[in-house]
């Protein structure tokens, strides 16, 4: 199964953000452990090294970003999917981007805490909690 995982998601681990943290560091531990193959937006890279800058040393900050980029895939942005966002009817262009990367990468799912921001997404969205529950279902 590819899964696209939103910025908030890996935040959320990557800053302990409780209550969240728990279901989100699950994900992630899929995605380590090769159960799910595990795509981050390109975008989504550079904007956890500005957050991540904000909150921790530019060191820790950059071996965040190595840990992550060993364990996953980058899904592209280029200007094909820069203009498909733009046509996508999604409302936030940082989420449109994110579901057309997805879609172009061919994840089954992005998992997100803001599941109603990808509602006209080409690709379904569930929060953590639903993503591991539909697994579970699987298994």
């Amino acid at each position: 199964m590819r899964v696209l995982v939103d910025t908030n998601v890996v935040l959320d681990v990557l800053l302990d953000r409780a209550p969240f943290a728990d279901l989100s560091a699950r994900v992630l531990a899929l995605v380590e452990q090769s159960r799910i193959e595990g795509f981050l937006c390109a975008t989504t890279v550079t904007t956890l090294d500005y957050l991540l800058g904000q909150s921790l040393s530019r060191a820790a900050a950059r071996r965040a970003l190595r840990t992550l980029l060993d364990l996953f895939e980058v899904a592209p942005v280029n200007r094909p999917i820069l203009e498909q966002a733009l046509q996508s009817g999604l409302a936030d262009y940082e989420d449109a981007v994110l579901a057309q990367s997805a879609r172009l990468v061919g994840a089954d799912v992005i998992v997100s805490r803001n599941t109603a921001d990808f509602a006209k997404s080409p690709v379904p969205a569930l929060d953590p909690a639903g993503f591991l529950a539909s697994l579970a279902a699987v298994d």
